[in-house]
Order: C-alpha cells, then structure tokens, then sequence
C-alpha cells in the first residue's frame, strides 16, 4: 500500500512539473527585438486610475517615454473619481506633454464597474482615426520598446486583440508567499493549447496590457457590453473572440512589469474579489480548493508516513520512502526555481505548502462575497 502510494505521488509529482513545462512552451515571449518602424498605424494607450497616487508618475511617464513616434501615439489618463492627488499628479505631468491628455470620470452609472466605465469613457475620447486602443493599468511600467514590439506582434499574427502578462514585482511577504503559488495554479489548471485556440468557447486575458483593434472592440459594444463585470478583461475578450476575432494572450514579462497589491490587506481584496470567477464558478473553485489543500498536505505526510513505518521496521515502507522523498523533493525544487525565476529569495520556495493553503483561505472567502452578493474593492460595493 505504502508503495503504490508513494510511486502515485512521484508520478503526480512529475505530471504537474512536465505541465509547467508545456505550459511554458505555449506561452512565446514577445520581445523588444520584435518592435518594427514599418508600419506605424494610430494608437491610443487609455490608463483608468482610482487612488493611483504612488504609481501613476512612473506609468505615465514610462508611456511617455515609448519609441513609437509621437505623432502616432495619444495617452489619455481617465481618473475614475480618486480620493487621493491621482488627478492633480497626471495634470502636472500633462502641462508639458501634448501627447498626454487627462480627463475625469463622470458619475458612476447604476451597475457599471467603475473601471469599466473609465475605459469606456476614454475608449470614447480617443480620435475616430485611431487603429489600436491600448487598455494599460497604472500599475504598470513600460520598457521603451512595449508599444512597438506589441504592435508589430499582433499586425504579424493578425490578432484583433493580444494581452500581455507583466513581469511581477513582489516585494512584500504576502506577495512573494502567494502570488507565485496563485500562477504556478493556473499554469496547472488551464490548458493554453486549448484555451487559446481558435475553436475554443473559452479565453484568457489580462487586463493589466489589451491592444485591441478599434474595429474589433466597437464591433461587440467595448466596456460598454461588459459593463457589470468584475473580470472585465476576459469578458471582453471573449465577446471578440466568439464575433470571430482573434485573441491572444502571451509573455510580455521582458516589456512590462507591474506590482499588482502591497500586502496583505491589498492582496486579500484584490484575489477574493474575483477569484471564483477565474477557477471557473462556485463548484470548480470548491472542487479545486480540495485538491490543492489535499496536495500541499501530501508533500509532507507521504515521506512522513513512510518514515514512520521504516522507523518501525516494516521493509515495505523504507522502500516506498524512496519515490516518496523524490516526489517531495521534485515538488520543492519546482516551487524553489519559481522563487528564483520571479527573483525572490529562494526559501519562499520552501514555503509553497503555507502559500497553497493561504490560497485556499482567499478561496473560501471569494466564496463568501458571492454568496453574500456583494464585492467591495476600492473603496465602491457591487452586486
């Protein structure tokens, strides 16, 4: 018994890191090598900001900053209703930069998100002769290269919409702790090949970077259509995605980089109020819960249940230890090159167990704001 045990753990073991590894396959970096001056089409870059105070400077700055040629490119700052001097840091950067335009939200209409009615505000302030519209958070910073590299990716593909992933910056423990785990759980869950292919009913997106084809994005009815949605990124795109656009989500980790949350209170919020939706509805993320809680449980009671018996004499048991160890051992070395590839200390690695449980509990509770009916994020509550 011990031993089939402990050859199904290696074996498990080694499916989720081969996964890893396919899944990475799947995902092409586009890099600034790519950026192109041959075709140089219009583009916007909308930026919605509420309570963006000690990001925005640097987002808008590093836009500013593009290689795309300044005749070609427009950057329009909505501030969505902010608390805080977001608006008065954008307008001071604005006085001197023709490119930059800032703008404020008008009030908030009965079921809108408020981020949604931010881009949708901007989407329709930007010039009719723009090509592209590009949906960047303010979280996020631009290498010089971003718009022309993206732009020349997507024109070669022929895409109506590629999203990119930033690079992540964790500088908080509750950052380094969870968030890896959080990726690492998607790598494990979604299959890219399928998702991303053109006769799939599902899509994958970040709303973080989306350059969508103007055409495409008023063909569905843009921020508007999706207007009530918490996940407004993967609504969108699966709207162009099903009206026969193509979609695309790849590795944009060498162009832009982004700190998504700055602890504990911010991450909480943040991952709950929309993580059930991304497992895939109530019964996947219970279902999904267990299993993770279940596995991170196994990388230590396995060998531990082994070593107990070969303690105890049982011959059986000390030769199950062996595939046992190397399961564990394959499972901590995978989450330790996590660590050094998101450029933490490896021993959070180490901690994987604690981090998969810490997602289990943001789990539950993404289940308890739906089943309460309401998610407060940024200071607003939503049905």
């Amino acid at each position: 018994m011990e031993l089939a045990l402990s050859i199904g753990w290696l074996a498990f073991v080694s499916w989720l890191i081969l996964r890893a590894c396919t899944q990475r396959d799947l995902f092409p970096v586009v890099r600034p090598e790519e950026a192109t001056r041959d075709t140089l089409p219009r583009i916007t870059v909308l930026v919605p900001a509420r309570n963006e105070s000690a990001n925005l400077a640097r987002c808008v700055n590093s836009l500013l900053d593009q290689t795309y040629p300044s005749d070609r490119l427009k950057i329009i700052v909505v501030d969505d209703h902010s608390t805080d001097d977001t608006f008065e840091i954008a307008a001071s950067i604005a006085r001197d930069r023709p490119q930059l335009t800032v703008i404020k939200s008008s009030p908030l209409p009965p079921q809108w998100v408020g981020k949604c009615h931010a881009c949708w505000i901007g989407a329709r302030t930007a010039s009719s002769d723009d090509d592209w519209i590009c949906f960047l958070d303010a979280d996020v910073i631009a290498e010089p290269e971003l718009l022309s590299a993206a732009l020349a990716v997507a024109q070669a593909q022929r895409l109506d919409l590629l999203s990119l992933t930033p690079r992540q910056r964790l500088e908080s423990f509750a950052e380094r702790l969870v968030i890896p785990c959080g990726l690492y759980l998607m790598a494990f869950s979604q299959d890219l090949a399928t998702v991303q292919a053109d006769h799939s009913d599902k899509v994958i997106a970040s709303g973080q970077f989306m350059l969508v084809r103007r055409s495409a994005y008023e063909s569905v009815g843009g921020h508007a259509a999706v207007h009530d949605a918490i996940c407004e990124d993967v609504r969108l795109a699966l709207r162009i995605k099903r009206a026969g656009g193509q979609v695309m989500l790849q590795d944009g980790k060498a162009l832009l980089s982004a700190r998504m949350y700055t602890g504990w209170s911010s991450l909480w919020n943040g991952i709950s109020k929309n993580l059930v939706e991304m497992l895939g509805g109530p019964t996947a993320t219970l279902i999904t819960s267990a299993l993770v809680l279940a596995l991170s449980v196994a990388t230590l009671l396995v060998p531990a249940i082994d070593g107990i018996s070969c303690a105890h004499g049982r011959e059986a048991a000390c030769i199950a230890l062996i595939p046992a160890l190397l399961g564990t051992a394959a499972a901590f070395g995978l989450h330790i090159a996590g660590a050094v590839y998101f450029g933490i200390p490896f021993w959070y690695g180490l901690l994987f167990p604690l981090g998969y449980a810490m997602g289990v509990c943001l789990a539950l509770d993404s289940l308890r704001r739906r089943w309460r009916g309401k998610i407060v994020w940024k200071g607003r509550t939503y049905p």
